[in-house]
């Protein structure tokens, strides 16, 4: 379970954990596609 935080500037974020990023190879920088479905977010690596 995760919780969304909202940064002074008034974005949200929830962190991740560093074991799911490293499974999917995942770098500090990366750029990512966000998404949703219904009530799913979705994350895939940006594809140019």
């Amino acid at each position: 379970m995760r919780k969304i935080i909202k940064n002074s500037r008034g974005s949200y974020y929830i962190n991740i954990p560093k074991e799911i990023i490293r499974k999917l190879r995942w770098k500090e920088g990366q750029r990512l596609e966000v998404d949703y479905k219904g009530q799913a977010v979705i994350i895939t690596d940006w594809k140019k």
